[in-house]
């Protein structure tokens, strides 16, 4: 993929929807992104995204996976569903395998962890095949990531519903928000 031009008419250049509940990151992504070429508009929830995706489906989107409202999983099903051309990388500071496969199976074309720089993002949306020659863990996850990996599958099927999660998994929803709340996100890198 091609780091585009900055110095194109913004006519020509691509469309990329940022969407971030943190409005900082998002400030710094949007910059960093300009200067690789691109369009940019903000979002700061998945609703609103989806209402500016609706007035004009992105080429591009950056879609934060855990914010206040819908998730960014919701978000992804509903652009792919508006343009399914459209590339879309998910970012998160709380990866974990299921919502990486729950991301991709609902038309996102790559999910990054954060920290993360723009070239990344760039390269990401490039992206068009998976990488036979990734290296492969010797290590088994740790007990403390088998349940949290567990969490998260069984909280992308309840659709992020916290309460439908806690009594699937026979848990208080207090002890089930802390158990999320342990893994702290990681503080984003911006390449400028």
């Amino acid at each position: 993929m091609t780091i585009y031009n900055s110095d194109l008419n913004l006519d020509e250049a691509p469309t990329l929807l940022l969407v971030d509940d943190d409005a900082d990151f998002l400030q710094v992504l949007a910059s960093a992104m300009r200067k690789r070429g691109f369009h940019v508009s903000l979002a700061n929830s998945a609703e609103t995204a989806f209402e500016l995706a609706q007035n004009e489906a992105p080429e591009f989107a950056v879609v934060d996976l855990k914010m206040s409202g819908n998730s960014g999983l919701v978000l992804v099903r509903q652009l792919a569903s508006l343009n399914a051309g459209t590339k879309i990388v998910v970012l998160t500071g709380y990866a974990s395998i299921a919502t990486a496969i729950e991301a991709i199976k609902l038309g996102a074309t790559h999910y990054l962890a954060k920290p993360v720089d723009a070239d990344e993002i760039v390269a990401a949306f490039a992206k068009q095949s998976g990488n036979e020659e990734v290296e492969l863990s010797h290590n088994p996850l740790s007990v403390d990531r088998l349940e949290w990996e567990h969490i998260q599958r069984v909280l992308a099927e309840n659709d992020g519903n916290i309460s439908a999660t806690a009594r699937s998994l026979n848990m208080h929803r207090r002890t089930l928000q802390r158990k999320l709340g342990k893994k702290p996100s990681a503080s984003p890198v911006i390449n400028e």
